[in-house]
């Protein structure tokens, strides 16, 4: 198999799996927590939904993303293509959630093309599961 190449980082968080589906569904959340550009994250969340968000790098690089939904079960499972220019398939990451009591599993899957590309999945999973904890642990605001 060519495609050989997956990532897969699982956490618990300390947050009910309805909290942790929205903070990867609103669009105020999503922003908050990903390092997105304020107004910039567009969301249809349902399969074959489109979103993008403009990522903000630590440098202040803007980095537009595109993608769509392509399965989506509310408080258990996000299927994400994410586009990649100069490729006709998206990249897919699967975020599955699995509520245990007060706190919940959450399992961020991605299939890469090659150990670099699995490399950066794991890198930017590590981040955005990094920067949901925090979140998470603030509570909301605004």
């Amino acid at each position: 198999m060519s495609d050989g190449c997956s990532c897969t980082l699982t956490r618990t968080l300390d947050a009910p799996a309805a909290t942790v589906h929205r903070a990867w569904t609103t669009p105020d959340a999503y922003a908050r927590r990903a390092y997105a550009a304020p107004g910039s994250v567009g969301m249809d969340v349902r399969p074959g939904g489109a979103w993008k968000a403009t990522m903000v790098t630590p440098d202040g690089t803007e980095v537009p993303l595109t993608g769509s939904y392509l399965d989506v079960h509310e408080n258990r499972l996000l299927v994400v293509g994410v586009d990649v220019p100069g490729r006709a398939e998206p990249s897919v990451m699967a975020v599955e959630l699995d509520e245990d009591g007060p706190a919940t599993r959450i399992e961020l899957r991605q299939t890469c093309d090659t150990a670099e590309e699995r490399d950066m999945a794991e890198q930017g999973s590590t981040m955005l599961l990094d920067s949901l904890t925090r979140f998470l642990a603030e509570g909301p605001t605004g």
